[in-house]
């Protein structure tokens, strides 16, 4: 992804939130084919408190990602959506599409199996959470003989990045009007109504004014 210095996000708290809030994540490698696209779901290490990713990929994409043997890039893409010119008032304007998304690359670390049982655990869990009455993966009817099958089909990882590109492209080179009156028709009923860009809009903004007062 090209940067913009204009549209950059370096905050490691806010680039935390992005990953977090979107763990449904692109994983490219390549192998001797050429580049493969794989999707999983990827979340921070619960254990430290950079940008460092934990996560798993079912055999055989560890061979086709060449996972630990090079460079893996991994796109958390946020909110994104399309923006039409007619909000921006009576200007020459052409659509655009605003998006939030962050790049992280390194070579991974491929976890032994009682590691990735705890990053498996802890996916799991992490999602589980929200129901009153959670499934672990341990929870009856999985036996332990049920649980080790699976992890064995399974390569665990864990990347610190060395490598990170992030960018936050929600109207700022637009005037404060301009930018609160996209952010209003993303909230209405229509085509293109969107809350969840909205809502990261207005928390961008909100930031640049805060800055300024």
């Amino acid at each position: 992804m090209r940067q913009n210095p204009s549209f950059a996000m370096t905050d490691v708290t806010e680039l935390r939130r992005v990953i977090s809030a979107n763990p449904w994540t692109t994983v490219v490698g390549r192998d001797a084919d050429g580049m493969t696209a794989s999707h999983y779901a990827v979340l921070l290490d619960p254990d430290r408190d950079d940008l460092t990713v934990v996560g798993h990929v079912g055999r055989p994409d560890d061979l086709v990602l060449g996972l630990g043997e090079q460079e893996l890039l991994l796109v958390f893409q946020g909110p994104h959506g399309y923006v039409s010119p007619n909000w921006y008032g009576d200007v020459q304007a052409v659509p655009t599409w605003n998006y939030v998304s962050v790049h992280l690359s390194g070579v991974p670390e491929v976890l032994e199996t009682a590691e990735n049982l705890r990053v498996l655990e802890h996916l799991v869990d992490h999602f589980e959470s929200r129901f009153p009455s959670p499934r672990g993966m341990w929870k009856l009817p999985n036996d332990e003989t049920f649980v080790r099958r699976l992890e064995s089909g399974t390569v665990g990882f864990r990347l610190t990045p060395t490598r990170i590109v992030a960018k936050r492209k929600l109207s700022q080179n637009k005037s404060d009007d301009v930018i609160e009156n996209v952010i209003l028709e993303l909230t209405r009923d229509g085509e293109y109504a969107n809350p969840a860009l909205a809502a990261e809009m207005q928390r961008a903004h909100d930031a640049r004014l805060s800055k300024r007062a």
